[in-house]
């Protein structure tokens, strides 16, 4: 098939990269020059694990092409994926649309004969109906069906997550032809569907629900568990005993059941603020009211990191050194859009701290948004002279370290693992003082004398 693939960002570079290792003959569009001729050139603008092999490969077999000319692109296919951005509104909790629209009232006035719209953003419950207007106060003699596939990608999965997806979600305008969207649909999806990948297909506003429920949801338990952390420093408790004791219950699970300094990132944050916004607009503003305490914990996390460094600094940060081992909002991205570990460090310098971070991939970015942090090539010179160390993101290589890596350089041996992804006894046993955000769990360290 042909089809065109609108917003060159994370979600839209992935998604027409993937459909074009599909098969398909795939144009990007977007309105950003740079961004248009990098993926052109074969180079991904962010840090995504597997992605640029799949850009090259389709690249390379001629079945991807990227533009910014929105009449090739009306020219080139009949099917058009909508993947621009939805960030949140300055100064409000609402969902920022203005880039949806502007593609859409650009698109629709190009296009002539039968085309089909699919939407892949994360946008607020009826905005599929709005656009539906705005396509026909264009005037066009087109016939575009409106549909719409949110996307669930996951920063570090997001090949896969396109590739071999847990589900298909369909919304169909009843208006329209559903049979007809539906073949469209099964077409491009046709080797997915093979490996039989559910396929729900449900009206308009119940998909363009969908990915904003699943992150409320997702939301919630990383924000109880943490709440629970609360409760567990204050009780003298161990939240990761507590995580794994209620996870094996099959009602609850494991699964993003691990306390610490909370999600960030360009979804969760702005995703379950827009879905209290529209709710509010539609009426039902009390059903998610509970969304505000899970926005208020995620947040309290930041504070009490720092509020933990300064304990381990003495009751002041004013002249310490403290190495931040982390800045991206999760391992395996580059994406420090909200993220609480770039946060914490802008807090404690803020607070009087000799700031030093390292990230594996996120350096540029973190420059970009926190340029007077000081930024370092290693996790090693990162911890030259620092006074605590602070683990702020779960990337594998902080994992991995050991006390006798770090010792030669710090000038305290004071570590804060803010993931709760250390083995406490490991740090504690080689002389280290171990804090961990949701309690410190009680380590006996092996006595010198035997019995």
């Amino acid at each position: 098939m042909r089809m065109t693939v609108f917003g060159c960002g994370y979600l839209g570079a992935t998604h027409a990269a993937c459909m074009a290792e599909l098969g398909h003959d795939v144009l990007g569009v977007d309105v950003d020059a740079e961004k248009v001729a990098m993926l052109a050139r074969g180079e991904v603008p962010f840090y995504e694990p597997g992605l640029p092999e799949v850009l090259a490969r389709s690249l390379e077999s001629g079945r991807l092409h990227f533009t910014t000319d929105f009449d090739e692109a009306a020219a080139f296919a009949d099917v058009h994926f909508l993947g621009v951005g939805t960030p949140q509104k300055r100064g409000e909790y609402a969902a920022d649309l203005k880039y949806v629209f502007s593609v859409v009232d650009e698109l629709a006035a190009r296009l002539t004969g039968s085309h089909l719209l699919i939407g892949k953003s994360t946008v607020p419950v009826g905005t599929s109906v709005e656009i539906k207007k705005r396509i026909a106060a264009t005037g066009t003699s087109a016939d575009i069906s409106v549909a719409w596939n949110p996307e669930f990608l996951r920063e570090g999965f997001a090949v896969a997550d396109t590739l071999r997806p847990d589900r298909i979600v369909l919304g169909l305008d009843p208006d329209g032809d559903p049979d007809a969207v539906v073949a469209k649909v099964e077409e491009v999806y046709a080797p997915i569907l093979a490996a039989e990948t559910p396929f729900l297909r449900t009206d308009l506003a119940t998909a363009e629900l969908v990915k904003v429920s699943a992150n409320a949801f997702l939301a919630t338990k990383i924000s109880f568990i943490n709440a629970m952390s609360e409760v567990c420093e204050a009780a003298g408790a161990d939240v990761s005993t507590l995580a794994d004791a209620i996870g094996y219950d099959q009602r609850i699970g494991r699964r993003f059941l691990n306390a610490g300094l909370g999600f960030g990132g360009g979804c969760l944050p702005k995703d379950i603020r827009a879905f209290m916004a529209r709710a509010g607009e539609l009426g039902a503003s009390q059903a998610l009211t509970f969304l505000r305490e899970v926005d208020s914990i995620n947040m309290r996390r930041r504070t009490a990191m720092v509020e933990l460094a300064t304990v381990a600094c003495g009751g002041s940060l004013l002249g310490s050194n403290i190495a931040v081992l982390g800045a991206a909002f999760k391992p395996e991205s580059d994406d420090v859009r909200d993220s609480p570990a770039l946060n914490v460090a802008g807090q404690l310098q803020l607070k009087g701290a000799a700031v030093s971070v390292y990230d594996p991939k996120a350096m540029a970015n973190s420059r970009k948004l926190f340029p007077t942090l000081d930024y370092t090539d290693s996790a090693r010179e990162a911890c030259h002279l620092a006074d605590a160390v602070l683990v702020l993101t779960e990337w594998a290589e902080f994992l991995e370290l050991k006390p006798a890596d770090l010792e030669p350089v710090v000038r305290k041996k004071v570590i804060i693992d803010g993931r709760r992804c250390l083995d406490p006894a490991v740090w504690m046993n080689a002389g280290w003082e171990y804090h961990g955000l949701g309690g410190t769990p009680r380590v006996v360290a092996p006595s010198s004398h035997t019995r």
